[in-house]
C-alpha cells in the first residue's frame, strides 16, 4: 500500500508527499528529519489517500504538486480554499 498525504502547519502552509510507510514517514517529519517540513510551524497530517501500487501514488503526488486543477479541486473539497 502506498500513500499520498498532505500536512498543514499553523500558517496553513501545505506539504505534499507520498510514501509506502505512512507512520514511519510522519515520525520523520515530527523529529525534523525532513528538510522541507523542519522549517514549518508544527506540521500535522491533514489528509491522505491510499493506493495499491507505487506508480499510481507517484502520479497523484506529481499532479498535486503541479498546483493545477487536481490541487485546487482537492483544497476546495477539503474546505481549505
Amino acid at each position: 500500500m502506498y500513500f499520498v498525504y498532505l500536512q498543514i502547519d499553523k500558517q496553513n502552509k501545505i506539504y505534499i508527499g507520498y510514501t509506502a510507510d505512512l507512520n514511519r514517514r510522519l515520525l520523520e517529519h515530527q523529529v525534523g528529519k525532513v528538510y522541507t517540513t523542519a522549517r514549518m510551524d508544527e506540521p500535522r497530517l491533514f489528509y491522505y489517500e491510499a493506493y495499491l501500487d507505487e506508480a499510481s501514488a507517484k502520479l497523484r503526488e506529481r499532479k498535486l504538486k503541479q498546483y493545477g486543477s487536481s490541487y485546487h479541486g482537492l483544497l476546495k473539497r477539503l474546505n481549505l480554499k
